[in-house]
């Protein structure tokens, strides 16, 4: 937000750096050095941009472990170049701590790393991720039907996240079991993968993809106003108070372009068809986010019931 606040030369700057920054990381990625052009801009970027994200933690960190959520390749990216890698890693309370984590030389950015020594794991039929091993909890207290669903019949614990293992043997976490989307054609959803994408883009404050049985995905949206402003001044849009661009027909051109570009990038039944900006922001207080401002998916979609019946009207 900072930087959209910046003269359009710094902008620039700041996107140069980020463009380098994250060539200089895929190189780290594929164990590659950088040629001898890549590690001039680098330096200079280093200089002018990534220096002074170092200053600021202090100047000494090498690398710091990320967990609990999914977090921006353009983010890993930026610290990457900045000499600060971002180590990504799962665990749940069940095993103990850790399960899987990321290591300087075996990385991917979007990927938690390998399983540790001593973990046995496997994914199941409908991609949920199962692990067994010496760490694992013996089960709930005092509840014995609890302890009994969360093992299948080979004693392998089923945490409930839904994930992947490349041919590097890394594992990628797309989306809770719980929250995943089943299609009135059959089709699996992982939405978190769609949001993800939304939040790409600062425009998009918080997204609801909904559309569990349903022909087609929609979404509720939650706008960033100062950035929306922004947009909508840059495109001589006319409005009065910021909140008034969810329903600005030129204002919701825009930000069709911007769906549109999303929707490029996913398979046609992720793709989405139609979405709400809504006038009110979620919040802890108005009940749609936790206290760690995850979002409530049960209560958003209860509450904006009305909101959902009507963007699947044919």
């Amino acid at each position: 937000l900072q930087v959209s606040q910046k003269p359009p030369v710094v902008q620039k700057l700041f996107a140069w750096a980020q463009r380098v920054g994250a060539d200089v990381s895929k190189c780290a990625e594929e164990n590659k050095k950088p040629g001898a052009f890549l590690k001039l801009r680098h330096k200079l970027a280093y200089a002018l941009v990534f220096k002074k994200l170092q200053e600021a933690l202090g100047g000494r960190i090498r690398w710091i472990c990320a967990a609990g959520a999914p977090i921006s390749r353009d983010i890993v990216n930026f610290f990457n170049a900045a000499g600060i890698f971002i180590l990504e890693g799962y665990g749940l309370s069940e095993v103990c701590g850790g399960a899987t984590l990321s290591n300087l030389n075996d990385f991917s950015p979007g990927s938690v790393g390998r399983f540790l020594p001593g973990f046995e794991y496997r994914i199941a039929e409908d991609g949920e991720i199962l692990i067994r091993g010496d760490m694992l909890f013996k089960g709930y207290y005092r509840m014995e039907e609890e302890t009994r669903e969360a093992f299948d019949e080979e004693g392998y614990f089923k945490t409930g996240d839904i994930g992947v293992i490349d041919e590097r043997g890394l594992l990628y976490i797309t989306d809770r079991k719980k929250d995943l989307l089943i299609t009135a054609g059959g089709k699996n959803v992982a939405p978190q993968k769609i949001e993800t994408l939304f939040k790409k883009n600062p425009l998009f404050a918080q997204v609801v993809v909904v559309g569990d049985r349903k022909k087609y995905l929609t979404a509720l949206i939650n706008l960033n106003l100062e950035i929306a402003e922004k947009n909508a001044r840059e495109n001589g849009i006319q409005f009065g108070a910021p909140a008034e661009l969810a329903d600005n027909h030129q204002f919701l051109r825009l930000v069709d372009k911007f769906i549109e570009d999303i929707n490029s990038q996913l398979a046609r039944y992720e793709t989405i068809k139609k979405y709400t900006v809504l006038k009110n922001e979620f919040s802890q207080e108005t009940g749609e986010l936790t206290v760690s401002l995850k979002v409530k998916r049960n209560v958003v979609q209860e509450k904006y019931k009305n909101v959902i019946d009507t963007m699947y009207i044919e």
